[in-house]
């Protein structure tokens, strides 16, 4: 029996890359899978319901159980609808894994206004976006007395996290955004039985691959890795990890983990590293004199 077996999950942004990855994982330890991507461009343009329909077919051909979605993540209806549609093909929502992304890297100075708002809308509004109507049904299943043992696991970024990487100062904020947003998350859904975690993945994707010097250093590991080798970039491996949070009895909740190649490390976020204090009144030479 599968680690996933009887789960019911929906994973976006998993017609290619890591989403992929994730899908064929949990279909092979037994869960059923809506397989959700819009199929646009790196940077969001476009629609191919091609991507979603190829993972489904290789994940039915194995003996699997998915479905397709393409819906738009980052409407409301959207996400409403990815996971009514989980619920009406397969009966129950178990899981929800957000990975869908795009890039539109630019220097603050040169950012326009579409830039920052469509990376926002498809990271940020569509965690939220889905988090919110699966929450709803989660909540709604809780109250009728069908507790969940349910689980959510966010996708957010070293660059939102770590490494703040310039040129993407829209990624990044997003990428923060959902790491804060998995806390508060998970802080609200505890009641309904609902657990939530995030990770911040490292690997050869297409959107890496665009990424200036990191995409020529990921492409150079791949041309070196023997056949038959490890490779610690590849997308396959941080789907494990993902996997784990999702079955029904891990107890992690409230956690974003950093994930490459062999290596899992728990992250912690802002945190005292010094403190001055006053008996009344601040000074601004007092603040100059005083802080690091």
């Amino acid at each position: 029996m599968g680690a996933l077996e009887g789960r019911v999950a929906v994973i976006t942004g998993a017609g290619r890359g890591i989403g992929r990855e994730h899908a064929l994982l949990f279909a092979r330890e037994g869960a059923a899978v809506v397989v959700n991507d819009l199929g646009g461009s790196n940077a969001g343009e476009g629609a191919d319901t091609g991507p979603a329909q190829e993972v489904v077919n290789e994940i039915v051909a194995a003996g699997g159980r998915a479905v397709a979605n393409t819906d738009d993540i980052a409407a409301w209806q959207g996400a409403k609808n990815l996971v009514d549609q989980a619920v009406s093909e397969f009966g129950r929502l178990d899981a929800v894994v957000n990975n869908a992304g795009i890039l539109r890297d630019s220097f603050i100075a040169g950012m326009d206004e579409s830039q920052w708002d469509a990376v926002i809308a498809v990271h940020l509004k569509g965690h939220a976006a889905v988090l919110r109507h699966a929450a709803g049904y989660w909540k709604d299943q809780s109250k009728a007395g069908n507790q969940p043992d349910a689980a959510v696991v966010n996708t957010a970024s070293a660059s939102g996290t770590t490494v703040p990487n310039a040129g993407q100062a829209n990624y990044g904020a997003a990428k923060a955004g959902i790491a804060a947003l998995t806390l508060v998350a998970a802080d609200e859904l505890a009641r309904y039985g609902v657990r939530v975690n995030a990770i911040a993945p490292i690997a050869r994707t297409r959107l890496t691959l665009a990424t200036p010097g990191m995409g020529a250093m990921m492409a150079a590991e791949a041309d070196a890795v023997e056949e038959g080798g490890f490779d610690a970039f590849s997308p396959a491996n941080i789907s494990p990890l993902v996997a784990y949070l999702a079955t029904e009895k891990c107890p992690i909740t409230g956690k974003v983990f950093a994930v490459q190649g062999g290596a899992i490390s728990e992250l912690a976020g802002w945190h005292d590293v010094k403190t001055i204090e006053t008996e009344g009144p601040w000074a601004i030479d007092d603040i100059a004199n005083r802080l690091p």
